[in-house]
């Protein structure tokens, strides 16, 4: 049905699903197992995102990203909240107003240079807290990576964190990317989770070698009410969850959810070294996950279109996002550097 050969750079979603994520899913399809999450595989998942979270997390896998973010806004939000997160954050950009329309939470957006939020951006939104005409700021949601593949510090992120529960607020963090920023930084997933003050969160599974699936991860145990309820009410609730519970035990019970995510980075961090030096072509954050963003002439871009599939990023005709992932080689990278030598020059 399609050339197996061929690669894009459009989306980390574009990769098929790892072999060994693969043998997982097949291993778990033998006989009988009880459904909607009573499955031994999703009560060995709990332990597990317990070693990555520590002994107070809860965990309820979902089928899609959107819905993981949804639900843990639901969980941690009133009716009348609103959620504080960056313009150019996917609940924002992405999600097709999902967190309006299903959870029915206003979201509070503020500028950023890097698509990392700040105590002082966070401020420009945080108030009217006592004014009945202002949805309420309960929630400050976060990406780890952002969506312009920047990293925050467990600093930088304690440091949100801590203005936010001085302000009554809770702290969402959404990691479809989550495993790209531990590649990163070199450091445990809890370290700038759990440990880092955030009360919830959307763990990726899909952008990382998985076929489908996301869990929502509650890491403050008093948000822990009712959401079997919201996973359901919100079309989350797997039957058959043994088999996505399957696949993130393949990448989580080991190694192999870091081994993938760094990969993707190297490849990232190979492709930005290949072409920054390149004239009349500009990197335009820093490479610290797997995504590249670089601005060039229109008339470039619209070449390498006729050779690789990858988007035009925020609308713009001279800006494109890269993105590489658990299966990219180093031979994509060399034809992807050559076409962009190619497409400069000519």
């Amino acid at each position: 049905m399609h050339d197996a050969s061929f690669r894009g750079f459009a989306s980390d979603n574009y990769s098929g699903v790892h072999h060994e994520v693969m043998a997982a899913v097949a291993a778990a399809n033998g006989g009988h197992q009880v459904s909607y999450g009573g499955d031994v595989y999703t009560e060995r998942l709990r332990e597990v995102f317990r070693h990555h979270f520590g002994p107070e997390a809860r965990t309820y896998p979902v089928l899609t990203g959107t819905g993981a973010n949804v639900i843990a806004l639901q969980a941690a939000c009133d009716r009348w909240a609103s959620v504080i997160c960056a313009e150019s954050a996917h609940l924002h950009v992405d999600e097709c107003g999902a967190p309006e329309k299903v959870a029915g939470l206003k979201l509070l957006t503020v500028p950023t240079t890097d698509g990392k939020l700040t105590v002082e951006a966070i401020r420009r939104e945080a108030r009217g807290f006592d004014d009945e005409h202002r949805a309420q700021p309960q929630v400050v949601s976060l990406a780890q990576a952002t969506e312009l593949g920047t990293v925050y510090t467990p600093a930088e992120i304690r440091a949100i964190t801590d203005f936010a529960h001085a302000h009554h607020m809770l702290v969402h963090l959404d990691g479809a990317r989550l495993a790209n920023a531990a590649a990163h930084l070199g450091l445990p997933l809890r370290a700038f989770t759990t440990d880092a003050g955030v009360d919830i969160l959307s763990c990726g599974g899909t952008k990382n070698g998985m076929l489908l699936g996301e869990a929502v991860v509650i890491l403050n145990p008093a948000l822990d009410r009712g959401v079997d309820h919201l996973r359901k009410a919100s079309m989350q609730l797997a039957s058959k969850m043994r088999f996505i519970s399957a696949q993130f035990l393949a990448l989580l019970d080991g190694d192999l959810w870091l081994r993938n995510a760094t990969h993707a980075n190297t490849m990232a961090t190979l492709l930005h070294d290949r072409i920054r030096d390149l004239p009349g072509l500009t990197v335009n954050y820093p490479v610290q996950a797997n995504a590249v963003f670089v601005t060039l002439p229109e008339l470039a871009l619209a070449a390498l279109h006729d050779q690789f599939h990858f988007y035009d990023w925020a609308g713009s005709h001279a800006q494109a996002r890269w993105m590489t992932t658990f299966d990219t080689t180093p031979d994509d990278i060399t034809s992807l550097t050559r076409a962009v030598e190619t497409a400069l020059t000519s």
